[in-house]
């Protein structure tokens, strides 16, 4: 292929300086054009090493192929004067002055955060189903196949174990994410989210009994009784302490001189997340989600397959229209749940007065969390 033709070509059909970035992927060179109405379509399309065009979140893309687009684009750069970029730098190209309502902007938010998580929640679903199948009675026969070759028990175990991992650690992916898009740190970020699951914590899936029992642990912090409860499994927390941490770390780095900055920055950061996370935002977010995901598991166990119906009849268009994305948080908070316990925990979100009902208030919930 010679690469300085085609890289002329393709800037011919564009339109002269009609480039404002570029960048390239894998196989497709990823373009902001200043006004996509100068491109000659049919030039672009008469192009043998062309192998299609199309438009997607404000990028022009002209597919090349695996190991000829890097050289293409080089000659593309050097032949317009445009300068390098990445990936991330074109979307932000790419956005600036593009409105784009608040709902759509907080479904790109989510999406941003949850895609770069799925690998690992999928590497853990796909384990923990090779483990209900080594495990399960009469999938094989009356007994499950540890049983019938007892030499795997212990292979059962390590890949049950690899298959937990992402879940019951799992606002540790999300916070470390969130962060990072949130324009902080994203190690802080997982920092925080470790304190959120730390092992002295009661578990976030035993915060129910806890309380029943009267056995919760509490910190008496300026006369508050502050709730020592974990929040192992949790989305909606670990989102809204994320953006707290990294707008915090923004305002301290902007307001302490370089030689303060470096060192407590951090520091200061943690420690008000810290207190506001277990005080207020943990139990108010807390209670939100288990709202959100009591409403679906509602949706299910009450109408059944005419729930399922009616998801699925909405869910093509809901697709098609991206809205799909702001579901990941819900979604993973019930994967979390079925992950840890084997069924839907829908009883988190509760009072001291009704502890199994499923029906407290936000307020109820974080009286419980205070220890009031």
């Amino acid at each position: 292929m010679d690469y300085k033709k085609v890289a002329k070509e393709i800037n011919d059909a564009l339109g002269e300086n009609n480039i404002q970035a570029a960048a390239h992927c894998a196989t497709r060179l990823r373009l902001v054009l200043k006004d996509q109405a100068k491109v000659n379509q049919k030039a672009l399309d008469a192009i043998d090493e062309v192998k299609g065009t199309f438009e997607a979140n404000h990028q022009f893309q002209i597919i090349i192929g695996a190991g000829d687009v890097n050289n293409v684009y080089d000659e593309l750069i050097q032949l317009t004067g445009t300068k390098e970029a990445s990936t991330d730098d074109l979307k932000a190209v790419a956005q600036s002055g593009k409105k784009q309502n608040p709902f759509m902007s907080l479904i790109k938010v989510l999406s941003d955060i949850f895609v770069p998580i799925v690998p690992a929640l999928v590497a853990g679903g796909l384990l923990m189903a090779i483990n209900n199948v080594l495990t399960a009675q009469d999938l094989f026969g009356p007994q499950s196949v540890i049983e019938m070759y007892p030499n795997l028990k212990d292979v059962t175990s390590i890949i049950n174990l690899l298959a937990s991992a992402p879940f019951a650690f799992l606002p540790i992916l999300v916070g470390f994410s969130a962060t990072r898009r949130f324009g902080g740190n994203p190690y802080l970020g997982a920092a925080m989210a470790m304190a959120m699951v730390m092992p002295e914590l009661v578990n976030g899936y035993s915060v129910a009994n806890a309380v029943a029992e009267g056995t919760m642990p509490y910190w008496n912090i300026f006369g508050l009784n502050i709730a020592q409860a974990g929040y192992q499994g949790s989305v909606l927390p670990v989102l809204a302490v994320s953006w707290i941490l990294a707008n915090l770390e923004k305002f301290f780095h902007k307001r302490l001189l370089n030689a303060f900055d470096y060192t407590f920055t951090p520091m200061l950061a943690i420690i008000i997340t810290g207190f506001l996370t277990f005080v207020v935002v943990g139990p108010v977010m807390q209670a939100v989600g288990d709202s959100l995901t009591a409403g679906l598991s509602w949706l299910y166990q009450t109408t059944g397959a005419i729930g399922l119906g009616i998801f699925g009849l909405f869910y093509s268009p809901i697709v098609i229209t991206g809205l799909h994305q702001s579901f990941p948080a819900i979604e993973t908070s019930l994967l979390a749940d079925v992950a840890e316990n084997g069924q839907v925990q829908i009883e988190r979100s509760i009072n001291s007065s009704d502890l199994r009902s499923g029906n407290s208030s936000i307020g109820g919930f974080i009286g419980v969390m205070l220890g009031n």
